[in-house]
């Protein structure tokens, strides 16, 4: 049984749909949503932040105080929810360390 089959057919999956629905005219409204990855063994809900969630810099505190607390007190099973992309900007091929900016190319007058 391939895992996305094994996700659908989660006893908990229904419920933290439902919790999700519950938020998702908010994200929307601000051209984001969230999908369902992963509920893991240890009852971590695994998310993928989607549209402008996935590079937002308020996604931290979203995730937290709306996602995880809707989920949290729909499902009380649900132990933790993690985000598996968008937390933290992109860095630039080779790059390490703080995301450095390009310095602008100057233009003939």
């Amino acid at each position: 049984m391939s895992a996305s089959a094994t996700l659908l057919e989660h006893p908990l999956l229904p419920r933290i749909e439902k919790a999700l629905d519950s938020i998702r005219p908010y994200l929307e409204a601000d051209g984001g949503n969230v999908r369902v990855l992963e509920i893991t063994d240890d009852m971590v809900l695994r998310l993928e932040l989607m549209g402008a969630c996935g590079t937002c810099p308020m996604s931290p505190m979203t995730l937290k105080a709306g996602v995880e607390e809707s989920v949290k007190k729909a499902v009380p099973e649900i132990v933790a929810v993690e985000a598996v992309n968008g937390i933290t900007a992109p860095q630039p091929a080779g790059q390490v360390g703080r995301p450095v900016q390009p310095n602008p190319v100057p233009t003939p007058n």
